[in-house]
């Protein structure tokens, strides 16, 4: 999650699921509101085990994005296991939201749109989402300048604005176009 932004991090969240029943709308993280993510995300932490997985700005600028985000959900995989039981580790078959290939040493299977396909996608999507943008309206009470509790980050007219008047922030991903 956070892969289009120009400033703060790349997130990314691995779910297994307790149940498959959910009270608030479980769907991909961009279409829902804020406020359904944020009945959502408390009802995913009660109901799942999960990893989260956090790339700073700075190794996406030194690395890239794409490798930045692997990254992260290699990260959060590995969160994730470490907190499920040693007799439930023989038993996993990760799902992963597109196309990047894992360097992992577990079976994957790539599901393209997977955030509208699985339950346990939408649901780690939904966490990333949530967590980045608290992430970046805490940076918005250090960076007040930049909007970021409006834009989180992405590339907005009055985004753009703000690094023409101020230039970058420390958060801000200096190899992105614009930035």
């Amino acid at each position: 999650m956070g892969r289009g932004p120009l400033a703060g991090p790349v997130m990314a969240a691995a779910v297994t699921l307790k149940t498959v029943r959910f009270k608030n709308r479980i769907d991909d993280s961009k279409k829902l509101t804020p406020s359904q993510r944020e009945h959502a995300f408390g009802e995913i932490v009660n109901k799942s085990v999960f990893g989260i997985g956090i790339i700073n700005e700075k190794v996406i600028d030194r690395q890239n994005i794409a490798v930045a985000t692997r990254m992260a959900m290699e990260q959060a995989i590995s969160g994730l296991i470490d907190k499920l039981k040693p007799n439930h580790k023989h038993h996993i078959h990760i799902l992963v939201d597109g196309n990047i290939k894992l360097d992992i040493d577990l079976p994957f299977t790539n599901i393209i749109k997977g955030d509208s396909k699985s339950k346990s996608i939408a649901c780690a999507s939904i966490l990333a989402k949530v967590i980045r943008d608290r992430i970046m309206s805490l940076y918005d009470k250090i960076y007040p300048q930049y909007g970021f509790l409006k834009h989180k980050g992405y590339p907005t007219r009055e985004h753009r604005l703000a690094l023409k008047r101020f230039g970058p922030s420390l958060i801000h991903r200096t190899s992105f176009y614009g930035v």
